[in-house]
């Protein structure tokens, strides 16, 4: 006579420690596409595109009469160069796929990079009014490079690179002649974007 076929184990509970080792792999998996996201979103047309404007604003500012129309060049040029750039960045996402992520990564940008400009804003105003304006050339390069270090922390290694040249530039305007200063932010705002932006975009897809 045939015997009867064994009963399946009873299905037991997940014990705690497995669905805790999951939720912690699905924490670990997130935290690498967020930092996937973030390295891949800057886009090197969008730093080239900013590279052109300040290039055209540093021309144009070596011909102004005076330091009021130099500075006025400038600050008209800054918005326009970042919202270029975002501009650029959003089309990358967008193109590869990961604008769903797109808000995270921009978020831990912006967290590195707004800070050091706006103290560069404030300090600006600080400038004028204390008729320093020979400072601003070391300090827009000194703080740009300092955000742009401190972003690249999420990106690619061109990025840090990109904000290191920028500090180098920062402390030799510190340095030299104040006559330098506007030379010296072409060579940075103009000369450094056009020279990385092209890289990144060649190496990073776009």
């Amino acid at each position: 006579m045939p015997r009867p076929a064994p009963r399946p184990p009873a299905p037991r509970d997940e014990p705690p420690q497995l669905a805790d080792r999951a939720l912690d792999n699905l924490r670990f998996i997130r935290s690498t596409m967020e930092r996937a996201t973030a390295v891949t979103a800057v886009s090197g047309w969008g730093i080239a595109a900013a590279g052109a404007i300040g290039l055209v604003a540093g021309l144009a500012a070596l011909r102004a009469p005076d330091a009021a129309t130099r500075l006025v060049t400038w600050l008209v040029a800054a918005p326009l160069a970042v919202g270029a750039s975002t501009i650029a960045i959003v089309a990358k996402a967008r193109r590869i796929g990961e604008a769903h992520a797109l808000a995270g990564a921009a978020r831990k940008l912006a967290t590195a990079f707004v800070p050091p400009l706006a103290a560069g804003a404030l300090l600006t105003l600080a400038c004028w009014r204390a008729d320093a304006v020979q400072l601003l050339a070391p300090l827009w390069l000194l703080l740009y490079g300092t955000g742009v270090v401190a972003a690249g922390a999420w990106s690619v290694r061109a990025v840090p690179a990109m904000g290191a040249a920028f500090l180098a530039l920062g402390a030799l305007a510190v340095v030299a002649p104040p006559a330098w200063g506007d030379a010296l932010l072409v060579a940075g705002f103009g000369g450094l974007h056009l020279a990385f932006g092209p890289y990144i975009a060649w190496r990073h897809d776009g």
